[in-house]
């Protein structure tokens, strides 16, 4: 097997379609806001990537065994806005995976036409937090400027410590291959998977973007959590302590 393989299984016809990412990181933002897209909408699969640089398992459903990947879905919003997701279970494990997958995540994007880049994650408060601001960071003053327009702050020296994997390096690759891309980063305490930044981060999207999706299945979801963060504070008195590595962390 090589280090990187790409595997096509649809060639769907596009129009300027937007490449919205969302792998694990802190509060599983970025995965949980991808995810929920799939979920609300139509969507066709249309690539899979495989890489040594994965973590060496494969994932088990009804007994059939799927090595480690990450998927790229082409989605169908009744706006008309073309959107292709970027969504998996794993990043690399190792700083040449990181760049060489997210080349390769580049690549295939390449091929499917795609004209901007949205990388979704959380950027850790390191407290339990009511209010959810949406971070940016971007490679292009224009896509600054209709962030900005869309409610999501750019503050000086934040996030602390960059943007790291495969959220950070999609700016800075894309930068590079003169593709407009930009990151939505949703406030999160950084402790436990965080259903109400995911939801403030699309919101942004959709605003951006130009689509909707339904927020109840969300919702309940950020009910639930609710609930556990309750427990944690009653026995605890509050969030366990992050690490200053969880802290710096943003995917």
């Amino acid at each position: 097997m090589d280090p990187f393989e790409i595997e096509i299984l649809a060639e769907p016809e596009l129009d300027d379609p937007v490449l919205v990412e969302g792998l694990p990181g802190v509060g599983h933002v970025g995965k949980l806001a991808a995810e929920h897209v799939l979920e609300e909408l139509d969507s066709t699969l249309v690539a899979r990537v495989y890489s040594t640089h994965f973590p060496p398992q494969v994932t088990v459903e009804d007994g059939t065994a799927e090595l480690a990947h990450a998927e790229f879905h082409a989605v169908e919003t009744e706006d008309g806005s073309d959107l292709i997701t970027l969504t998996g279970d794993h990043q690399a494990q190792d700083n040449e995976g990181h760049y060489g997958l997210t080349d390769t995540f580049l690549d295939v994007a390449d091929r499917l036409g795609v004209q901007r880049v949205f990388a979704l994650g959380g950027v850790p408060t390191g407290e339990l937090i009511e209010e959810y601001d949406v971070l940016g960071a971007a490679t292009t003053d224009e896509l600054v400027d209709e962030l900005e327009s869309a409610g999501v702050e750019f503050r000086e020296d934040e996030p602390a410590g960059g943007i790291v994997g495969v959220s950070g390096l999609l700016l800075g690759l894309s930068g590079r291959r003169d593709l407009p891309a930009a990151c939505l980063m949703g406030e999160t305490s950084g402790y436990l998977v965080d259903p109400k930044s995911a939801q403030a981060v699309l919101e942004i999207l959709q605003d951006v973007i130009g689509f909707e999706v339904d927020f109840a299945s969300l919702e309940e979801r950020a009910d639930e959590m609710e609930e556990v963060v309750r427990k944690i504070q009653e026995m605890e008195g509050g969030g366990p302590a992050a690490s200053e590595e969880d802290l710096r962390y943003i995917g």
